[in-house]
């Protein structure tokens, strides 16, 4: 039998090509990237932020696409955060205002687009913590990136990490981006597949949108599986995710209530509602591909309400185990 051939090793220091980028870098050199006299495809933009009261202080392509950008000082006040963001964290904006207090400086320009609302003439969809510490410090000036492209606003939120999301919070962002997006720009689900991460963040945003509380960790294992993306024109599926954001809350019912049963017959385990929905969750007996949604949780939601309290015993949850709830559901 033949030696077996080592396999080839990529030289040290070769960068990783991750599966599924396609992109190909402009290959702009340092000297490719300024913008100076300004272009005239800017012009309207730029006279647009001197009558909003700002002013431009360069412009250029950013160095992976090419993309022209301007850097802008706008009044603080015509800034507004983008309606599908996520809620402030006072304990980070407790923490950025200190940092700008001990080093009496603003280095990290937030990003904007211009789309003038009645509380502000530009979104910033990256920059809610920090422009709400320049408020607090009293500044009247920020510094920011202008994107020329509106719908760059909803990619943006990809590139967000400052704070990590929890479930509850990326399912409330992608319901607010949804909504908007329906009635603006248009397009399909699939359009926005990076915007959006997954199917099943959309119908857990258009529960929470009806129910806070839900506990929306319990049922996105099952959402994953089972949950794909709405054809047609964003507008249309708006219906459409409603309606399995209904199925999906109607099942919750049926848990809630076996939950409340068990509580009341001395069972207290935080396990209580995962061992409910792994009791009447078919899936991890079914090979090949799962049941559609429709099918799906109302056989769920059938099996939970037909559930025999008095023969469920401690250590049967006790056994589940799992995961205890996310934070804030």
């Amino acid at each position: 039998m033949p030696p077996r051939k080592p396999a080839k090793r990529k030289p040290s220091g070769t960068p990783r090509r991750r599966r599924g980028v396609k992109l190909k870098p402009a290959g702009l050199a340092p000297a490719d990237l300024a913008l100076d006299p300004l272009p005239s495809e800017l012009a309207p933009l730029a006279e647009a932020v001197a009558g909003d009261g700002g002013r431009v202080l360069a412009a250029y392509r950013e160095p992976l696409g090419g993309h022209a950008l301007m850097l802008v000082a706008l009044p603080l006040d015509q800034i507004v955060p983008t309606p599908f963001q996520r809620d402030i964290s006072d304990t980070h904006v407790r923490r950025l205002t200190q940092a700008m207090d001990k080093t009496k400086r603003y280095l990290d320009p937030i990003i904007v687009v211009r789309e003038p609302t009645e509380q502000g003439r530009y979104w910033t969809p990256n920059g809610y913590h920090r422009l709400t510490a320049l408020k607090e410090l009293d500044a009247k000036t920020v510094v920011a990136l202008l994107v020329p492209e509106r719908g760059v606003a909803y990619q943006i939120l990809a590139l967000n990490i400052e704070k990590a999301h929890n479930l509850r919070e990326k399912a409330i962002g992608v319901r607010r981006m949804y909504r908007d997006l329906a009635g603006s720009l248009g397009g399909s689900e699939e359009d926005y597949a990076l915007e959006f991460e997954e199917p099943a963040l959309a119908t857990l945003g258009f529960a929470y949108e009806k129910r806070g509380r839900l506990s929306g960790g319990s049922y996105h294992p099952i959402l994953r599986k089972v949950d794909g993306w709405v054809k047609g024109k964003l507008a249309d599926a708006v219906e459409e995710r409603e309606r399995r954001a209904e199925l999906l809350l109607a099942f919750d019912d049926a848990v809630t209530a076996v939950v409340d049963g068990l509580k009341q017959r001395g069972m207290t385990s935080p396990y209580l509602r995962a061992f409910v929905v792994a009791r009447v969750n078919p899936l991890r007996f079914i090979k090949g591909e799962p049941p559609p949604l429709d099918e799906l949780l109302p056989s769920m939601t059938k099996r939970a309400r037909g559930m025999n309290l008095d023969k469920i015993k401690s250590g049967d949850i006790a056994r589940t185990g799992g995961p205890p709830p996310e934070a804030g559901e």
